[in-house]
């Protein structure tokens, strides 16, 4: 990855990271002192840093936000597994808080999750960390209530590129142990929510060559790549499917399990708005569903802004699908594994 060219450019792109970062911990930490932040408030109870791998690390943790007395006796839930972005450099479940009470008052089983930050840790390690927090999912979910047969994968942005690409290691077996137990653990998921999503990594530049971008936005997308892919020399191109799963959709190899269904929204300012446009176009012609919504005007992540008349839109749309698509007549939770590709 090419550094700056000068030192007044590191140094602009370094003020320019600064003032994004501070604003969403400063954004993220006012809002749990909103008095309705507080879960029980809305019937939720949160029990949080459960470890998913066995290694005391803190990115190895997450949270399961569920609706209150729903411990596993009463019936299992359908659930979540939420991804948080963050241009794979910042953020948590921590500052995603909003996400999981969101998901919970709507009576899902919510497991929001941490995992390794770059550019101190670049790809693969935040998938192969939500790859582990798939399978501890598989194996530890029922008896905390999950409901696997309706199992969604959500987040936004960079959290969007990661629940893509755990949506292609479930339903194509990969090469990477991490990958290849995902697909092992025959947990298929049955909806996809990846909101205003990067999911090709490694080409930032295609947005600026469609749409003359600021200097200020382009700057965060070499971020995005630089911290990411830092010190990553793919042999192949396949060896960057997981960065760019939208580049493996575009591909068109049939998957080995149906592909579950996406819904993605992402607004109409956005510099990422292409992505989902692609994403619409591949999922189709594999024969799968996307179901895409482009909100006019709206910036980056404008639905985390829930005060908001087009955010309350967003989600009550994206709840609205998945009502339609988690029926429970059709288990999916578990599939064999395959004994020829298809």
């Amino acid at each position: 990855m090419a550094p700056p060219r000068s030192r007044s450019d590191w140094l602009r792109r370094r003020a320019g990271a600064a003032v994004v970062d501070g604003f969403f911990r400063g954004i993220a930490a006012a809002g749990r002192l909103h008095p309705n932040a507080r879960p029980e408030r809305h019937g939720v109870e949160v029990v949080r840093d459960l470890a998913y791998l066995d290694d005391g690390r803190p990115e190895h943790r997450l949270d399961v936000y569920r609706p209150a007395g729903q411990s596993g006796r009463s019936g299992p839930l359908p659930t979540v597994l939420y991804v948080h972005g963050g241009g794979f450099r910042i953020l948590s479940k921590d500052t995603h808080w909003l996400m999981g009470l969101a998901f919970a008052r709507h009576r899902y089983l919510v497991f929001n999750i941490n995992y390794r930050l770059a550019p101190r840790h670049p790809f693969p390690a935040a998938i192969a960390d939500a790859c582990a927090a798939y399978a501890w999912l598989a194996r530890e979910g029922p008896a905390l209530g999950a409901d696997l047969s309706r199992l969604v994968l959500a987040g936004e942005s960079a959290g969007a590129n990661l629940v893509t690409a755990l949506a292609v290691a479930a339903c194509w077996p990969r090469p990477e142990p991490f990958a290849r137990a995902v697909f092992e653990s025959g947990v298929v998921p049955r909806a996809v929510l990846p909101a205003c999503g990067i999911l090709q990594v490694s080409d930032v530049e295609r947005f600026a060559r469609r749409k003359k971008l600021h200097p200020f936005v382009s700057d965060r997308l070499r971020e995005v790549r630089d911290a990411y892919l830092h010190g990553f020399t793919p042999s192949r191109p396949e060896d960057l499917d997981l960065a760019d799963p939208l580049v493996l959709l575009e591909r068109g190899e049939p998957p080995v399990r149906p592909l579950p269904a996406f819904f993605a929204f992402v607004g109409t300012a956005d510099p990422l708005l292409d992505d989902t446009r692609r994403l619409q176009v591949a999922v189709e012609r594999l024969g799968g569903t996307c179901a895409a919504r482009y909100f006019p005007g709206e910036p980056h992540a404008f639905h985390a802004f829930v005060f908001r008349d087009s955010a309350r839109r967003a989600w009550r749309e994206a709840y609205a699908f998945l009502d339609e698509h988690l029926v429970a007549d059709a288990p999916r939770a578990r599939t064999p594994w395959p004994t020829t590709a298809t």
